[in-house]
C-alpha cells in the first residue's frame, strides 16, 4: 500500500466510498486519455493509408493486461475483459470518423 493511500481500517464506510469514487474519476479520465490517443492513432494510420485494425498489436495490448493484471494480482481474465472492451470503444469511434 502506497504512503498516499490512508489505511482502510481506520476508515469509515463514508471515507471508503469517497476514495473509490475518486479512483472511478480516476479510472474514466484515464479511458479519456487513451481514447483520444488511439484516435490519434487512427488520423495517422488514415494519413498513411494503413489499416484500421492491427490484429498484431492487439495482442500484444492483451498480452500486457494479462501480465499488468498478474504484476498487481488482479484476476488477468478480468482484465482482458476489460481491455477488450477498450480495444472495440476505440474500434467503433475509428469507423464512425471515417
Amino acid at each position: 500500500m502506497s504512503t498516499n493511500t490512508p489505511d482502510p481500517e481506520e476508515m469509515s464506510l463514508d471515507e471508503l466510498r469517497a476514495e473509490i469514487e475518486g479512483i472511478d474519476r480516476e479510472i474514466v479520465e484515464l479511458i479519456a486519455r487513451r481514447t483520444y490517443v488511439a484516435d490519434t492513432v487512427a488520423q495517422v494510420k488514415e494519413e498513411r493509408d494503413l489499416p484500421t485494425t492491427d490484429e498484431g498489436q492487439e495482442q500484444q495490448v492483451m498480452e500486457r493486461a494479462g501480465e499488468n493484471a498478474e504484476r498487481f494480482d488482479v484476476d488477468a481474465n478480468l482484465v482482458k475483459a476489460i481491455f477488450r472492451l477498450l480495444i472495440e470503444l476505440n474500434k467503433v469511434e475509428q469507423r464512425e470518423s471515417r
